[in-house]
């Protein structure tokens, strides 16, 4: 019997069928349907975890099947797979038939593996609330201690000395020390920054470190909704307010009443939707769509963009009330590629928190591949560092991640080298030397793939082993200091 968990995939074309099983079979025992009839017979005798559903097949849509499985099977985490994208579509799905999320084609595989693991996780800790459940009926000892106890971890987690990953002598410790002073006044907060570093963290840090630090922390990301689903979302809408309303929704920021909203990616909010948030923010009171009443909400609002605001506010596309009104205080987060002295630490944290997460354990990184770490310059800043240890831990077949698991984007960029072609190419002195130092460059990205493997080295670069070994001593090239003994082999 399959240990892996199960998943239901729903589909009409075949084609379609088959490239989903091609991806999930190796992480998941794979059920296929090409109807519905098919798949209720699967739920009925099989204990399905996931199903993922197409939206468009012949007699009922995706979201009307997951619907009834909604009554039937109410444990069963229901997912839609669509290449529409229509609004009222996604609201529908996601109201009416309660599904965990709408992944829409082209989907990328690491992406829905990752979403159907989160799923089947969401299952597994459904299935053990409903037995700590009937435990608790059980137990009459009182439960507010330990809710208090894991409030105190959780807000542990967000403080500056501990929770936010830097070096003694990083420049973020300024940014922490900034926040700090910020948390405890109940002002709002902009943060700027690159795509990728920490805005979010810095968010939970100011909210955990603040007053309202026992009430409800939310998140909404604006760029990913149009106007009226995100509207729906933030203040809510009643039943009948439009297709697919079947019943009341609490908006996040009724949800989120003592506590702190989180908007993301406030830049690229519409000019209609900034007029509806201005008027939150200066009355303190929400409407819901198809609702004639308002309605009180006590929030503090912290907001993150990558965009320059005041550049947006100057060219028409940002209100300027709004923005003065979003940035009483404003924290700039610097990207990766300034806290070069934090790319040790960060990667070792971030190591950590990967085989904690993919269930693989090694030793550590290579000296070599922190070396070539410091060098890159990261325009996706800490969540393409965060990617990028995940890929080589996947990769990963010794007790050491290396340099030659390393993207080639990123084993490129050599440390103390040019890390542009165009900087190499046309920095000063004699042609020899500009070629020698393009050569030494090449010599170096093949032996770390081939893990100084001088042999395999040589064959893929068409030299012989002397002649290899003739250009390592004329450029001074060996492997980084304190390289592990098992990544080294020198064929």
């Amino acid at each position: 019997m399959s240990e892996l968990p199960t998943v239901l995939v729903v589909d009409d074309e075949v084609r379609s069928l088959e490239a989903l099983v091609r991806v999930l079979e190796d992480d998941f025992e794979v059920l296929t349907a090409s109807n519905t009839l098919e798949a209720e017979a699967f739920l009925a005798r099989e204990w399905v975890q996931v199903i993922l559903c197409d939206q468009r097949m012949p007699g009922t849509s995706g979201v009307e099947f997951l619907k009834q499985v909604r009554e039937k099977w109410p444990d069963v985490i229901r997912m839609v797979i669509s290449g529409y994208t229509d609004s009222e579509e996604i609201i529908s799905a996601v109201n009416d038939a309660g599904i965990y999320q709408y992944i829409t084609k082209p989907w990328h595989p690491d992406s829905l593996i990752l979403t159907l693991r989160n799923a089947v996780h969401l299952s597994e800790l459904q299935r053990q609330n409903e037995m700590l459940s009937v435990e608790l009926k059980r137990m009459p000892q009182p439960l507010e201690e330990s809710v208090a106890e894991k409030r105190d971890l959780l807000r542990d987690r967000y403080r500056y000395e501990d929770g936010i990953v830097r070096s003694p002598r990083s420049c973020m410790n300024a940014v922490c020390d900034h926040v700090a002073r910020v948390a405890p006044y109940d002002v709002s907060v902009l943060l700027m920054g690159e795509s990728g570093t920490g805005k979010e963290l810095i968010a939970r840090a100011l909210h955990y470190n603040s007053l309202r630090w026992h009430k409800p922390f939310v998140v909404e990301n604006c760029a990913a909704l149009p106007d009226e689903l995100l509207e729906s979302e933030l203040f809510g809408y009643k039943r009948g307010a439009f297709t697919g309303a079947v019943e009341d929704r609490i908006g996040l920021f009724e949800r989120a009443n003592g506590g702190t909203v989180f908007l993301d990616e406030i830049g690229e909010v519409s000019p209609a939707f900034q007029v509806k948030l201005l008027r939150v923010l200066q009355e303190g009171e929400i409407r819901p769509l198809g609702s004639g009443r308002t309605r009180q909400v006590d929030v503090r609002v912290v907001a993150a963009t990558n965009k320059h605001l005041e550049t947006e506010v100057r060219e028409g596309r940002f209100r300027e009330d709004l923005y003065y009104r979003l940035a009483a205080v404003t924290v700039q987060l610097p990207p990766l590629r300034d806290r070069l002295e934090d790319i040790t630490v960060l990667a070792e944290a971030l190591l950590q928190d990967a085989m904690k997460t993919l269930g693989k354990r090694v030793r550590g990184l290579s000296e070599e591949a922190l070396s070539c770490m410091r060098a890159y310059h990261w325009p996706g800043n800490v969540r393409e560092l965060q990617n990028e240890i995940r890929h080589m831990l996947v990769m990963a077949d010794g007790d050491w991640l290396g340099a030659e698991l390393l993207s080639k984007r990123v084993l490129h960029a050599m440390p103390e080298e040019a890390t542009d072609m165009t900087e190499l190419l046309t920095e000063g002195g004699s042609l020899k030397d500009r070629i020698e130092s393009l050569e030494a460059r090449i010599l170096k990205e093949t032996l770390i793939r081939h893990r100084w493997n001088k042999s395999r080295a040589a064959q893929e670069l068409g030299l012989s082993r002397v002649g290899l070994r003739s250009k390592l001593e004329r450029y001074g090239l060996e492997p980084a200091a304190g390289q592990p003994d098992d990544a080294v082999a020198n064929g």
